[in-house]
Protein backbone atom coordinates (compact mmCIF):
# COMPACT_ATOMS: atom_id res chain seq x y z
CA UNK A 1 0.00 0.00 0.00
CA UNK A 2 1.23 3.52 -0.23
CA UNK A 3 0.60 5.96 2.46
CA UNK A 4 1.06 9.74 2.63
CA UNK A 5 2.35 10.92 5.61
CA UNK A 6 1.68 15.22 5.94
CA UNK A 7 3.17 17.19 8.33
CA UNK A 8 5.44 20.44 8.60
CA UNK A 9 7.81 18.44 10.43
CA UNK A 10 10.97 16.68 9.05
CA UNK A 11 11.20 15.20 11.86
CA UNK A 12 7.41 14.44 12.80
CA UNK A 13 7.42 12.60 9.39
CA UNK A 14 10.33 10.93 10.39
CA UNK A 15 8.86 9.88 13.46
CA UNK A 16 5.35 8.84 12.11
CA UNK A 17 7.23 6.62 9.49
CA UNK A 18 9.63 4.50 12.52
CA UNK A 19 6.70 4.22 14.47
CA UNK A 20 4.95 2.79 11.82
CA UNK A 21 7.53 -0.05 10.93
CA UNK A 22 7.76 -0.34 14.93
CA UNK A 23 3.88 -1.15 14.79
CA UNK A 24 5.11 -4.10 11.93
CA UNK A 25 3.72 -2.06 9.19
CA UNK A 26 7.16 -2.30 7.38
CA UNK A 27 7.61 -2.58 3.29
CA UNK A 28 4.94 0.11 2.17
CA UNK A 29 5.59 2.74 -0.32
CA UNK A 30 5.68 5.87 2.06
CA UNK A 31 5.16 9.67 0.47
CA UNK A 32 5.83 12.33 2.12
CA UNK A 33 4.24 16.01 1.98
CA UNK A 34 5.37 19.47 3.89
CA UNK A 35 2.21 21.14 3.88
CA UNK A 36 -1.40 21.07 3.39
CA UNK A 37 -0.82 22.46 -0.21
CA UNK A 38 1.76 19.97 -0.88
CA UNK A 39 -0.32 17.29 0.86
CA UNK A 40 -3.24 17.58 -1.62
CA UNK A 41 -1.78 17.69 -4.32
CA UNK A 42 0.46 14.55 -3.93
CA UNK A 43 -2.87 12.92 -2.48
CA UNK A 44 -3.96 13.91 -5.97
CA UNK A 45 -1.47 12.57 -8.12
CA UNK A 46 0.52 9.83 -5.67
CA UNK A 47 -3.53 8.43 -5.73
CA UNK A 48 -2.23 6.71 -1.88
CA UNK A 49 -4.45 4.48 -0.06
CA UNK A 50 -3.86 6.32 3.20
CA UNK A 51 -3.12 10.02 4.26
CA UNK A 52 -1.57 10.20 8.19
CA UNK A 53 -1.73 13.86 7.61
CA UNK A 54 -1.05 16.67 10.99
CA UNK A 55 -3.67 19.20 11.52
CA UNK A 56 -1.62 22.54 11.57
CA UNK A 57 0.31 22.83 8.62
CA UNK A 58 1.29 26.16 6.71
CA UNK A 59 -0.82 26.47 2.96
CA UNK A 60 -3.21 24.94 4.06
CA UNK A 61 -4.72 22.64 7.39
CA UNK A 62 -4.98 19.43 7.47
CA UNK A 63 -9.01 19.26 7.77
CA UNK A 64 -9.05 21.97 4.36
CA UNK A 65 -7.38 19.33 2.63
CA UNK A 66 -9.45 16.64 4.20
CA UNK A 67 -12.40 18.65 2.93
CA UNK A 68 -10.95 19.56 -0.58
CA UNK A 69 -10.23 16.58 -1.04
CA UNK A 70 -13.75 14.69 -0.44
CA UNK A 71 -15.66 18.01 -2.02
CA UNK A 72 -13.79 16.58 -5.13
CA UNK A 73 -14.91 13.31 -4.65
CA UNK A 74 -11.36 11.88 -3.29
CA UNK A 75 -12.34 8.93 -0.44
CA UNK A 76 -8.86 8.35 0.54
CA UNK A 77 -8.72 6.88 3.86
CA UNK A 78 -7.75 9.79 5.83
CA UNK A 79 -6.51 10.94 9.25
CA UNK A 80 -5.09 13.01 12.00
CA UNK A 81 -1.91 12.30 13.95
CA UNK A 82 -1.75 15.97 16.05
CA UNK A 83 -1.03 17.39 18.98
CA UNK A 84 -3.90 19.61 19.67
CA UNK A 85 -7.13 17.45 20.46
CA UNK A 86 -10.06 19.32 21.43
CA UNK A 87 -14.12 17.93 20.91
CA UNK A 88 -14.75 20.40 18.15
CA UNK A 89 -11.53 19.24 16.54
CA UNK A 90 -12.56 15.53 16.48
CA UNK A 91 -16.13 16.33 15.37
CA UNK A 92 -14.81 18.18 12.67
CA UNK A 93 -12.61 15.55 11.54
CA UNK A 94 -15.42 13.04 11.77
CA UNK A 95 -17.52 15.23 10.02
CA UNK A 96 -15.25 15.23 6.92
CA UNK A 97 -14.82 11.91 6.72
CA UNK A 98 -11.90 11.32 8.99
CA UNK A 99 -11.15 7.43 9.67
CA UNK A 100 -8.67 8.01 12.64
CA UNK A 101 -7.65 10.79 15.13
CA UNK A 102 -4.34 9.97 17.03
CA UNK A 103 -3.24 12.49 19.54
CA UNK A 104 0.92 13.34 19.84
CA UNK A 105 2.66 11.59 21.99
CA UNK A 106 1.70 7.88 20.06
CA UNK A 107 3.19 4.62 20.51
CA UNK A 108 3.43 1.92 18.34
CA UNK A 109 0.85 0.17 20.16
CA UNK A 110 -2.15 2.68 19.07
CA UNK A 111 -0.57 2.72 15.46
CA UNK A 112 -0.75 -0.84 15.80
CA UNK A 113 -4.66 -0.68 17.26
CA UNK A 114 -5.38 2.28 14.81
CA UNK A 115 -4.04 0.69 11.21
CA UNK A 116 -4.45 -2.95 11.63
CA UNK A 117 -8.06 -2.58 9.85
CA UNK A 118 -6.53 -0.33 7.62
CA UNK A 119 -3.41 -1.84 6.18
CA UNK A 120 -4.40 -5.18 7.19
Amino acid sequence: MKILIADDSRVMRQIVTRTLRQAGFDGHDLVEAADGQEAHDKAQSEQPDLVISDWNMPEMTGIEVLRKLRAEGNQVKFGFVTSECTDEMKSAAESAGSAFFIVKPFTAEQFDEVFSPILG
